[in-house]
């Protein structure tokens, strides 16, 4: 799965939309419930730091299982540092791949893709490896 350089997020403004205070069911809806709107600011929700914030989208399927689709956009925060287990975009050999960040117990890195088609890619030592950020939220598109 690769993913390709799209904004830098950068909220010039704030803008709030409605947000109801309930939840809303996927299952049976809730009869009759009065909806109290309060404003969410999409930016603050988000962003944590806004210099180190990027969009990237998503092509392939190797991390379908982790709820990321192919033509989704990523959210990727630079600033945050990895810990295994975080889903990361990394730079190797000049490409752009989205996996899950991993180190056995041997000390070997690891990033792992969330479909079982796709195989464990090993990070070699000496090789041109970069973890670019940490992928903080998923904009999926509904079909």
């Amino acid at each position: 799965m690769k993913a390709t350089l799209r904004a830098r997020l950068v909220p010039s403004t704030t803008v709030t939309y409605p947000f109801p205070e309930t939840r809303i069911p996927a299952g049976f809806p809730s009869p009759a419930e009065d909806y109290a709107a309060t404003e969410i600011d999409l930016n603050s929700e988000l962003i944590r730091d806004e210099a180190a914030t990027y969009i990237l989208r998503v092509t392939g399927n190797s991390m379908i299982d982790a709820g990321i689709s192919d033509g989704d956009e990523i959210i990727v925060d630079r600033s945050l540092t990895p810990t295994p287990g975080n889903v990361v975009v990394a730079a190797v050999d000049g490409e752009f791949t989205v996996k899950r960040f991993s180190i056995d117990q041997q000390g070997q890195g690891w990033l792992l893709p969330e479909n079982p088609a796709y195989p464990p890619l090993p990070i070699e030592s000496g090789a041109d490896f970069t973890i670019f950020g940490v992928v903080t939220r998923c904009l999926h598109h509904v079909h």
